[in-house]
């Protein structure tokens, strides 16, 4: 006699490093449901922060959501594709991809008026440990998102105060 009920998630130690990435993607598509089944509580990020501050003074959910907040707040109608990847080589997980997203506003010295199309991408390696991400290595190419708002100079002209 065969049963027609679900079968039951993977243990968490048994998540596949795959998998574990495309819960990550539904975090920055604004899916915060699964964030702490995937991150550890002393998950940490290794950013270049362009205001000189310490990216792993905060650890935990309670450093990534807010930024992936901060992002959802100045853009909609966003797409996050990955180009390439995951790969995965032992505890490591990497991959490729790309947001595109229409401005809605709030990004200061932008000059680029609401419902620009923007578009940048980005490189994640990810540490897994327990089933769970532990650590976060990023290059984000955020100067191409500020140039197409004209944040900065770029397509858009230089920045104006």
């Amino acid at each position: 006699m065969s049963s027609s009920a679900p079968s039951a998630a993977p243990p968490r130690d048994h998540q596949e490093p795959a998998e574990l990435y495309d819960r990550w993607c539904d975090l920055w598509r604004g899916d915060f449901r699964h964030a702490d089944d995937i991150l550890d509580p002393d998950f940490v990020v290794h950013q270049a922060r362009p205001d000189g501050t310490d990216s792993g003074a905060t650890r935990g959910p309670a450093r990534l959501l807010p930024e992936i907040e901060q992002t959802m707040a100045v853009f909609g109608d966003i797409t996050l594709t990955v180009d390439l990847g995951p790969l995965v080589d032992g505890d490591l997980v990497a991959a490729r991809w790309t947001l595109r997203a229409r401005y809605t506003g709030g990004l200061p010295h932008a000059t680029a008026p609401v419902g620009t199309a923007v578009s940048f991408s980005g490189h994640d390696i990810l540490r897994v440990s327990g089933g769970r991400f532990v650590e976060y290595w990023t290059c984000t190419d955020v100067l191409a998102g500020l140039a197409q708002l004209g944040a900065i100079s770029g397509p858009n002209g230089p920045a104006k105060s």
